[in-house]
Parts: structure tokens; C-alpha cells; sequence
């Protein structure tokens, strides 16, 4: 049986105060878990995981010709800005990770009730990746009066079937939220469908006021 340590310094984004996965922590555990704690190497244990932003983990760990990998993995469950974190685990590997170290971490995650995909050490993972192009792509058709915010939200959940439009997601997530996810993208990539939106600047310059 795997069990888990956890190490936590401030709040986390996927294990938040009273998330039951916390209460698991044991202290003679094979594995830790790094909630905004420095890490540290033990190839004793059967993984080593931390929690990442939109980093990769190789800020953590550095980097060394394409052969990085170990026992160390990082993860991120997905959550829209402060929604209640959603079900879903992208647990991030390296080139040479080690396969029984993410086979414990997916185990350990998955007996959580966790759905977990592996996706390779990219900054914004999978779905950052995914969906902050569309966010700010509708937050500029509305800027530019293509369409009002109610029209694409109804359109996306009539036409498309989605829970919620694009406009009411980021709105909901937090527009400062998303201006820190797709500046951190657009700083990695340099891509212009991340740069961040108009109103998300606008959003993150009256914070800064």
C-alpha cells in the first residue's frame, strides 16, 4: 500500500483547507507530497511530487541535456481560478522519469476518486495550454464588438453543449487569475494567442493600484 507525507507551506490550489486528500498525511510514509515547500531529493521513497503553478518542473529540479528524470514528479489539479478545484490530476513527467514512481503517484491520486493524466514537463500542462487561447480570443471578439458576452456564453452552451461560456468562466475564475496564467504562458512560448487580453490587463493594473 502507498502511503503518503504531506509538506505544506501557505494554501495550496489543489488541496485546499478541508480537502479530505490533507488528512491522509502520515509521517512514515514512501512517498511526499510538496505543497509549496521547498523540495528535497529521497530516491528512497516511491515518488517524490510537488505541487506546480504554471511552471515547469524543471524549475525545480533543473535540467541537464533531455535526460533529466528521477523519482520526482510535479502535479497540478485543474481548478478554475478560485472554483472549487475540479476532479481532474495532470501529473507532469520528464523525459527519463521513473515509471514506478508515476504508476505510485497515479495510484495514490486515483484512490483519491482523482482522474489522472500524464502530461510531459510543459509550462501550463494540458489545459492551460488549451483553453486560455479561446478565453482571450473571446474576451477580444467582445472588445472588438463581434459579440456580446451574453451571445457567445448562450451560443457555447446551446451550440457546443458547455456547462458556461468563455466570458462567465474567466469572469468567474477571476480576470486577474487569468492574466497571471497567460502571461506566465506567453513569457515560456512568446505565442500571441497568449499574450493576455485587454481587460485582463486592465484587471491586473487596477490590483496593482
Amino acid at each position: 500500500m502507498i502511503s503518503y507525507m504531506i509538506v505544506q507551506k501557505g494554501d495550496s490550489r489543489s488541496f485546499p483547507d478541508g480537502d479530505p486528500f490533507l488528512a491522509e498525511t502520515r509521517d512514515d510514509a514512501n512517498m511526499i507530497i510538496y505543497l509549496g515547500a521547498p523540495y528535497q531529493e529521497d530516491d528512497t521513497k516511491a515518488a517524490v511530487l510537488i505541487e506546480l503553478g504554471t511552471e515547469c518542473l524543471g524549475v525545480h529540479t533543473g535540467e541537464k541535456r533531455g535526460n533529466e528524470g528521477s523519482n520526482v514528479l510535479g502535479f497540478a489539479r485543474y481548478r478554475n481560478g478560485n472554483d472549487v478545484p475540479s476532479d481532474l490530476m495532470e501529473l507532469v513527467r520528464q523525459p527519463n522519469s521513473d515509471p514506478s514512481a508515476i504508476d505510485a503517484a497515479k495510484k495514490v491520486f486515483e484512490d483519491a476518486g482523482l482522474e489522472v493524466v500524464v502530461s510531459l514537463d510543459q509550462a501550463g500542462r494540458i489545459i492551460d495550454r488549451l483553453v486560455r487561447p479561446k478565453y482571450n480570443a473571446a474576451l477580444r471578439f467582445l472588445d472588438e464588438g463581434l459579440a456580446t458576452a451574453e451571445d457567445m456564453d448562450l451560443t457555447c452552451r446551446l451550440g457546443l453543449g458547455y456547462p458556461d461560456g468563455p466570458i462567465e468562466r474567466v469572469e468567474r475564475g477571476g480576470m486577474i487569475h487569468h492574466y497571471e496564467v497567460t502571461q506566465g504562458l506567453f513569457e515560456v512560448y512568446g505565442t500571441p494567442a497568449y499574450a493576455p487580453a485587454r481587460r485582463a490587463v486592465v484587471a491586473k493594473m487596477r490590483a496593482q493600484r
